[in-house]
């Protein structure tokens, strides 16, 4: 199983990292991608992937945090982009959910790194929270199928995952997918062609059921590939192997 998108990274991670790492080990995952999203958990994610054969990092700047970032910031992005463990650039994207950061610094921000991406020819990771249209309308008109992505922990519709497929962007499913009430991604995950579906977890956060409420972690990425298994009447051994190479695809990474 590959996790595509994880935060071990994360504080909640601080006390039991190794023993979280060897229960994914022991629980059949392959691969994990940590993502960092601003200059602590970047560095975390750089750090990881260095120690760690399994474990590869994707670098970018969150819109909640968009505020924040500096012109330096975007520099050390682009030069930490050609690190032999560095895959994706992200998360990356817009969030209307908070309001720390303007919406407008929000879209500049997120241009720049779409701009970045096609730039050092690297996929992106897309965080979309009550943006969904902005979030379309910008990876139209930035050319951002030049270097296609992932829709991360995807709750849209069915509709708006067409067109994120035709701009060569994969649709990634977390936790949610497993919750009962989750009509949206159940039947997106049902219906999308398999060959551009992914599974995570994004841990600590959004943990699967039966687990909600408690700490995520990479191992739980079962109950997710699982869900869709069922959902798609399929064995589980194959999804688990497709979303596997799908991920090794967009991501670069020889088995």
């Amino acid at each position: 199983m590959f996790d595509t998108h994880a935060h071990l990274n994360a504080i909640q991670f601080e006390e039991d990292l190794e023993e979280v790492i060897q229960r994914a080990l022991d629980e059949g995952i392959s691969h994990i991608v940590v993502v960092g999203f601003d200059r602590p958990t970047i560095k975390g994610a750089i750090k990881l992937a260095d120690t760690y054969d399994f474990i590869y990092a994707a670098v970018g700047w969150h819109p909640v945090d968009a505020v924040d970032m500096t012109t330096e910031d975007l520099q050390w992005i682009e030069e930490l982009a050609s690190h032999p463990k560095v895959v994706a650039l992200g998360e990356m994207g817009l969030d209307y959910h908070w309001d720390k950061s303007p919406k407008d610094v929000q879209k500049k921000v997120f241009r720049q790194q779409i701009q970045l991406a096609k730039k050092v020819k690297l996929p992106i990771i897309i965080h979309n929270r009550d943006a969904t249209q902005d979030v379309v309308d910008i990876l139209k008109s930035e050319g951002a199928e030049e270097v296609g992505g992932i829709m991360h922990c995807y709750s849209g519709s069915l509709e708006v995952a067409k067109q994120c497929m035709e701009m060569n962007f994969y649709i990634s499913f977390g936790g949610p997918v497993t919750f009962k009430n989750a009509k949206k991604p159940k039947e997106v995950a049902r219906e999308i062609p398999l060959d551009r579906l992914l599974i995570e977890t994004d841990c600590p956060y959004l943990s699967p059921h039966p687990l909600r409420g408690k700490r995520n972690e990479p191992s739980y990425v079962k109950y997710v590939a699982e869900a869709i298994a069922e959902l798609r009447e399929m064995p589980l051994e194959n999804l688990v192997k497709k979303t596997s190479d799908n991920a090794r695809q967009l991501f670069g990474i020889n088995r």
